[in-house]
């Protein structure tokens, strides 16, 4: 057989790959208010720090440095979202994560990220963050 045809034989089919999503678009929309949700900087950095214990909101406004009010949204968003469970005692919310998978969601996002840097720095479709402009 010639080098011609070896290289023009089409490859054997692989086999289909997993389905990842779910095949009804309400499961899809879901998937994606699931990465919404974490979609932002502070939100990310709450959960972060989250992780090791469970916080008040006024130790995560200390840890962040933004607002009261701020903190308390983003943390209502996570709460809401059910990224945290909240503990009341007395006048004190107490906020830690529901789930330790989302640690490893948030490290392979962040290895992901980094290993596709200057594609997302370069990328116009996604808008930078409003609260981040000089």
């Amino acid at each position: 057989m010639t080098e011609q045809a070896l290289t023009s034989v089409p490859a054997p089919a692989s086999p289909a790959a997993p389905a990842l999503l779910p095949v009804a678009a309400d499961g899809v929309e879901l998937v994606a208010r699931f990465f919404r949700a974490l979609g932002d900087p502070a939100r990310l950095r709450l959960l972060e720090f989250l992780l090791g214990s469970e916080h008040t909101v006024s130790e995560c406004v200390a840890h962040i440095g933004l607002s009261q009010g701020r903190v308390s949204v983003h943390v209502a968003c996570l709460a809401d979202c059910g990224y945290v469970q909240v503990r009341r005692s007395g006048r004190f919310a107490w906020y830690k994560v529901a789930d330790p998978r989302e640690a490893d969601l948030v490290m392979l996002a962040r290895s992901l990220a980094g290993d596709n840097a200057a594609a997302l720095a370069d990328c116009v479709r996604i808008t930078p963050d409003p609260a981040r402009r000089p």
